[in-house]
């Protein structure tokens, strides 16, 4: 098949973005690399939209939304099928894109980022088929409506199913949009596009311009027409968008960083909890916001888990990531991998308890951005490795005596983004589950649900993504009294 890359050339939309339903050229004159994440060479450069570029795009969706907001449900329904049908027609060469523009494993590009990513948009469809957006209460008519306007902010470490968990509920609540997807990662995005041109949504529902944080990103959250905006990306970055949209008084929802806990109870099946654990906190090479990092097991348990930690990492196939047999490619990128290298020699530094893997890349590995899988054990909660988001291959081993110290430990955390809890008594699991402060808990290592609710307490965010409450996110409430008097 053609590439992702050579097809985008070709059609001439790698130089483009999209706004009011055409393809266009970037006003301004700002490009950005698109780096291999295998070789660290530079494939191609893509151009940027400014400010002008955002202009375009929010009075395009301003102008769109009067229609937008007032189809019906089925209507809204009809093109979020059209788009889910084509992104599984097209899952391929989305699964293409991912593995070249962010160096995720082919295999697991088709099986969990392509597939999950659909799965936002029929999951969307089916919600806005049943949700009652009137309903009675007393004489008094509860009405939820489109919010208006909003402005997508998305990472580049699941592109485009950050992309799809936000596009499909602001489609079916009658929201338009203008998406910034991450310049680390726009060639899904741009594919996103092609779909939603194919699927025939009236101009001016969604919009694509490409572009930085500063440049795009903070002039979008600042924008009094834009009503408002949702981000997934650091707590650095979605405080920067809070303090651009505060003063027009927009909605922000933010999915941010994490440090997510994964308790292992005395009672666990240790062999499970532990080779599971590690796989769900090197998933994507490390680099999921929700990732159980940090692993906290009975201290009477610890030497039989590091044994069975290495063994799991020993087990993994770091390699090239166009290669079925590869369970871990490389990093996304420079940055990110600059940033591990980093916090593994913090981690030596502050005198944790190298296992396996360690700074610099893997043997055999001369370029790209390789790194290591790498567990430290003996870990203290003060520690920078427990304390900080990594986001790479690094996971931390904490030992508690108690059930109690097990909970205090895994909420000693400015995060509370996601959670894991393992043992055999279901009720004790529900009962720890219940004490740790954060958006979800997996108990016993469930398979995913588009449906559960995801976001985070504290300093990972506010606001809900995912079912129901993913899609009330973008609806206003209006109560009409006397209404049915």
């Amino acid at each position: 098949m053609t590439s992702p890359l050579d097809h985008l050339k070709s059609s001439g939309h790698l130089e483009q973005i999209y706004i009011n339903g055409e393809w266009t050229q970037p006003a301004g004159t700002l490009r950005a690399p698109l780096v291999c994440p295998s070789t660290g060479e530079t494939l191609v450069e893509l151009p940027l939209g400014d400010a002008h570029d955002v202009e375009r795009a929010v009075q395009a969706a301003r102008a769109a939304f009067v229609r937008w907001s007032a189809t019906s449900p089925q209507e809204r329904a009809g093109y979020l099928d059209r788009l889910h049908t084509l992104m599984r027609e097209r899952a391929e060469t989305f699964a293409q894109a991912l593995t070249t523009e962010m160096g995720a494993p082919i295999t697991y590009a088709r099986n969990a980022h392509v597939p999950f990513a659909a799965e936002h948009l029929r999951v969307a469809r089916d919600n806005l088929a049943s949700y009652p957006f009137r309903v009675q209460r007393g004489t008094t008519a509860i009405v939820r409506e489109p919010i208006g306007v909003c402005a997508l902010i998305t990472p580049w470490n699941w592109p485009i199913y950050q992309i799809t968990a936000k596009v499909g509920p602001a489609l079916a609540a009658g929201c338009t949009i203008v998406l910034k997807p991450s310049e680390l990662s726009p060639l899904s995005a741009l594919l996103f596009a092609e779909v939603v041109e194919a699927a025939g949504l009236p101009p001016g529902v969604f919009n694509l311009v490409s572009g930085t944080g500063p440049e795009v990103g903070e002039r979008l959250a600042a924008h009094r027409q834009i009503d408002m905006v949702s981000i997934t990306g650091s707590t650095r970055a979605g405080v920067l968008v809070a303090q651009a949209a505060a003063p027009t008084v927009k909605r922000v929802a933010q999915e941010l960083g994490g440090k997510s806990p994964n308790v292992v109870l005395p009672d666990a099946d240790l062999s499970r909890a532990v080779s599971l654990g590690v796989a769900a906190a090197f998933r994507n090479m490390g680099q999921s916001c929700s990732a159980p990092t940090r692993l906290i097991v009975p201290r009477a348990l610890l030497p039989q888990a590091e044994q069975l930690a290495v063994a799991a990492v020993d087990a993994m196939v770091v390699g090239d990531p166009f290669v079925e047999t590869t369970t871990h490619g490389p990093l996304a990128n420079r940055a990110q991998y600059e940033r591990v290298q980093t916090m593994i020699a913090t981690g030596i530094d502050e005198s944790a308890k190298l296992l396996v893997g360690g700074p610099g890349r893997p043997a055999g590995f001369s370029r790209g951005w390789f790194a290591q899988p790498t567990i430290f054990s003996a870990v203290r909660s003060d520690m920078a490795i427990a304390r900080e988001e990594i986001f790479g291959p690094v996971l931390a081993m904490l030992a508690y005596d108690s059930i109690d110290e097990a909970v205090e430990i895994a909420n000693d955390t400015v995060y509370g983004l996601g959670a894991h809890v393992q043992g055999t008594d279901l009720d004790t699991v529900r009962a720890v589950a219940a004490r740790i402060a954060s958006g979800q808990v997996h108990l016993n290592y469930p398979a995913w649900d588009p449906q559960a609710p995801f976001g985070g307490y504290k300093q990972s965010g506010n606001g809900r993504e995912y079912g129901v409450e993913g899609m009330e996110e973008f609806l206003e409430i209006k109560s009409i009294l006397g209404y049915y008097a």
